[in-house]
């Protein structure tokens, strides 16, 4: 028995399908990453023109400049020593995390990428756990709400960097890099909530906002600036993992909105929140 031209026609419609599939989620997440690369780069030259500089100039007291819940406290030696190592190292670890997503260093430099890697998540449990006392321990907060949804993300950082380093120990790669995807995510929560904000206040003129981030709103975006991310990339993975062309191109869609609402947000956050302390 012999196949006909429509037969073959027939097999190679769905391999197309799924090919074209594969093809939509790769350059959203494409997309994806390039309005987020640029974003985190804006923050990191944030960081540096305005923390960094004072910091080295000695200026301690100009970290106040910004407005900020808990900077510069005369006479809290620790405090503020742990104030600049933990804003200071967001710049190493917002670096490590994009260099980590390069696909072009995994496979061609893959000693750097696994020393990057390396650096990432050590810097992330320093940070994480530098953060939960300054969070509970100077303490460093607005609200008891914010407080506990802040320490949730910590905790969430702690845990998804031990598995991701566990998993590359134990050279299960595949599972090695999905915690590595969701620890990247969550070390992030701090960034994408300055995105959302910048996405909500314009559009809703501040609804459910107030001055100690307990407005409903406030505790919506503290939640999802963290578990809206994480939410999405389990999507992409089991999108990733399907055969059904559908499902990719529903994630793709997904990831399309994410990267409107993402540069939205950018722009929103290079503009207002971090323009200003960037010269």
């Amino acid at each position: 028995m012999t196949m006909t031209d429509t037969d073959l026609l027939t097999q190679a419609a769905p391999a197309a399908a799924r090919r074209a599939a594969d093809l939509w989620l790769r350059r959203a997440t494409q997309a994806w990453f390039c309005v987020a690369a640029i974003g985190q780069a804006a923050f990191i030259w944030m960081i540096l023109a305005h923390y960094g500089r004072k910091t080295l100039a000695g200026d301690l007291a100009a970290w106040n400049d910004k407005p900020i819940i808990k900077g510069y406290v005369a006479g809290d030696a620790l405090g503020n020593l742990q104030f600049a190592v933990h804003v200071l190292l967001a710049v190493v670890v917002t670096l490590g995390g994009l260099m980590q997503l390069v696909p072009v260093i995994r496979s061609r430099a893959p000693a750097l990428h696994r020393w990057t890697g390396r650096v990432f998540f050590v810097t992330a449990f320093a940070m994480a756990m530098g953060g939960l006392w300054l969070t509970w321990g100077r303490p460093t907060y607005l609200s008891l709400v914010s407080a506990g949804l802040v320490s949730l993300n910590g905790f969430l950082i702690l845990g998804f960097s031990v598995q991701a380093w566990r998993m590359a120990a134990m050279r299960r790669l595949a599972v090695h890099r999905r915690w590595a995807l969701r620890a990247y995510l969550a070390v992030n929560g701090v960034w994408f909530l300055r995105v959302a904000l910048m996405v909500w206040a314009p559009l809703t003129r501040g609804w459910g906002m107030d001055r100690t981030l307990s407005g409903p709103a406030d505790i919506a975006l503290q939640l999802c600036a963290y578990v809206l991310p994480l939410a999405v990339l389990e999507l992409y993975l089991r999108a990733q993992d399907g055969v059904s062309p559908r499902a990719k191109h529903a994630v793709a869609g997904l990831l399309a909105l994410a990267t409107i609402l993402t540069a939205l947000g950018v722009v929103g956050a290079v503009v207002i929140l971090w323009g200003p302390y960037m010269l």
